[in-house]
């Protein structure tokens, strides 16, 4: 549907791409893979232009962005306030939790001291009643947010209702999609941070339009960012290009390798925003024939 057209005219492409598309599912696996297309064509934009993509979406605030140290789930009170410790000895100031049970959480306070922000994530796992109880339990923990904590995520009314009543801030919309579902979610009340993922509501273009209502909605964007491609890198262009956005989440592991090398590897904390044209840098041609797919 794209080869032989102009690659310049973004917006008129995914338009074009949404609408031919739609009957696959206007949300789900079919907007992610138009978002790879858009995030793409953003790439060859800034190429062509000979500009990183920070400065096609309008200037940037910072030059290096803070880094929060994303943990996956252990389900072992020592292995998360070990890992906790660890992360702030490496200079990450922010720790985020993939746990739904209490004890986790508490052993990670317990080792972050009470200055650190602390995030948790449980993936949907509770229904109403029980976020209401767990959120009542969480409480003397002190958490910058509570995650994605009622299944199914797009019971907006039921998230607004948790926000109201638990006294902690709650943040979702990693499985939201495109501008549609985040207005909604908007003006339900549901969300103090509103998670948008690049690679999941559309790609950079739509970004853009969430950002705008979110703005307008007086709600904070924190996007999602657990990736190590070009997802990542078009996030960190956009909150480098963010006035309200200050840290990019990632995945607190350590990795057999990097297609971009060590240029997106955190030091003490920050991540430089590489000004490269397009993503501001492209992935190693070994990397990629090494890890492909069919060659594991």
């Amino acid at each position: 549907m794209l080869i032989g057209r102009d690659a310049s005219r973004i917006e008129v492409l995914m338009n074009d791409l949404a609408l031919k598309t739609h009957i696959f599912g206007r949300y789900g696996v079919t907007t992610f893979a138009l978002s790879g297309v858009d995030i793409a064509l953003w790439d060859i934009a800034g190429k062509a232009a000979g500009l990183p993509l920070y400065k096609m979406l309008g200037g940037a605030y910072r030059s290096d962005v803070p880094v929060y140290a994303s943990l996956l789930k252990y389900q072992d009170p020592a292995v998360c306030a070990r890992l906790t410790e660890e992360a702030l000895g490496h200079g990450y100031r922010f720790i985020k939790l993939h746990e739904n049970t209490v004890e986790p959480v508490a052993a990670a306070r317990a080792a972050a001291g009470n200055d650190i922000p602390i995030m948790l994530d449980v993936n949907c796992s509770w229904s109403p009643q029980q976020a209401s109880e767990m959120a009542e339990a969480l409480l003397p923990y002190d958490l910058h947010w509570l995650e994605e904590p009622l299944w199914p995520p797009e019971n907006f009314e039921a998230l607004a209702e948790l926000r109201a009543e638990s006294g902690i801030p709650i943040a979702a919309g990693e499985n939201a999609c495109t501008a549609w579902q985040f207005d909604q979610m908007f003006k339900c009340g549901a969300v103090d941070y509103a998670q948008a993922s690049v690679t999941k509501v559309g790609g950079l273009t739509e970004m853009r339009k969430i950002s705008t209502l979110a703005e307008l909605a007086n709600i904070r964007i924190q996007p999602h960012s657990p990736y190590f491609g070009p997802g990542f890198l078009a996030t960190l262009h956009f909150i480098a290009s963010s006035r309200d956005i200050h840290s990019i989440e990632r995945f607190y592991v350590d990795l057999e390798a990097d297609m971009y090398g060590n240029a997106l590897t955190p030091v003490d904390g920050l991540i430089h925003v590489p000004d490269g044209p397009g993503l501001g840098i492209d992935p190693d041609p070994a990397f990629i024939k090494k890890y492909r797919s069919d060659s594991v």
